[in-house]
């Protein structure tokens, strides 16, 4: 799977209430969630970011509450990746959970600029700054996280699997 998309950038300690704050988790609809999405740290985030965009954040991106509407969220808002130096460990297996690709790589954080244009392949774990033709490699996922990732998350994954069965 090969992501595309302009960088959203922002900083540590990102945590779950930011990304959408408790007073819209009344719903678990990616759609309805994605209108909300950042707007307590970046109250233009949903009317500039696109489809394929990449966010790109600093260290324990995820804190805070183990709600899935925080990853949630961020898929509803065509969020192709999320690059973190690292993620708190409850976001990042919401995010595998339900389909929203994250990737690890705090060199690529670091050299990655806000409106740079970045190509994320996630089988190979590779983020280039198409801006700055600058390639970084993070471990890739495991190949049955990459399933379902590739999915579109643990329900679907579990569905084609017994549909296979």
């Amino acid at each position: 799977m090969i992501i595309s998309g302009n960088v959203h950038k922002y900083g540590d300690n990102v945590d779950t209430d930011v990304i959408i704050p408790a007073r819209h988790c009344v719903s678990v609809i990616e759609e309805e969630l994605a209108a909300h999405c950042l707007e307590d740290l970046d109250k233009d985030f949903v009317n500039k970011v696109q489809p394929g965009d990449i966010i790109v954040a600093g260290a324990n991106f995820g804190c805070g509450s183990s709600r899935e509407n925080a990853p949630l969220a961020i898929k509803g808002a065509k969020v192709g990746c999320v690059v973190a130096k690292y993620f708190a460990r409850i976001f990042y297996r919401n995010s595998i959970n339900i389909g929203l690709p994250i990737m690890e790589c705090p060199e690529a954080v670091d050299a990655i600029d806000a409106g740079d244009n970045v190509e994320i392949d996630i089988q190979a774990g590779t983020i280039t700054n198409k801006t700055k033709n600058q390639t970084f490699t993070a471990a890739p996922f495991p190949e049955k996280m990459q399933e379902i990732i590739n999915a579109g998350g643990m329900v679907s994954y579990v569905r084609n699997r017994i549909g296979k069965n």
